[in-house]
């Protein structure tokens, strides 16, 4: 799994390049799209912990209002995105995955309540959900990029 989290923390920096370029465009809705890119990236931070941590019955580092804001399903258009901090979301871009590390070499994903993602992909374990959620955080980073052409 060595592999895999270090792949998550590169795209989680990569995450944070894309935003940081285009941070005064944050909140813009390209034409054809659902969601900004503030939404894109918290929503990754908020899908690794629900997929990493919720469903192997432990408690997620962030917030049930954090999660309520970003989880799937949820719009960039409620007004009560506005008062979410940068900077807190680029503190636990990072600081999620160096728990996330620490908590796996400790062994503490024991348990995981097998879970099958709209996407198809059957999770069984703390191993497929870290490896669907690198596809995942691939996905939005890509959506991102590609807003950020249509800005």
């Amino acid at each position: 799994m060595r592999a895999a989290i270090d792949q998550l923390r590169q795209t989680r920096e990569n995450l944070i390049k894309c935003f940081e370029k285009h941070e005064k465009n944050r909140l813009i809705i390209p034409d054809g799209y659902k969601n900004n890119l503030l939404w894109n990236f918290a929503h990754c931070i908020v899908t690794q912990q629900i997929l990493c941590y919720k469903m192997s019955n432990n408690k997620m580092v962030i917030s049930d209002d954090f999660v309520e804001l970003f989880k799937k399903g949820t719009s960039p258009s409620d007004s009560s995105l506005l008062p979410v901090k940068i900077e807190q979301i680029k503190d636990l871009a990072l600081m999620t995955i160096d728990r996330l590390d620490r908590d796996y070499q400790e062994g503490i994903f024991r348990d995981y309540v097998p879970y099958k993602t709209s996407y198809g992909v059957e999770l069984n374990n703390i191993d497929d959900a870290i490896i669907f959620n690198n596809i995942h955080e691939g996905l939005h980073l890509g959506y991102m990029m590609a807003m950020v052409k249509s800005l």
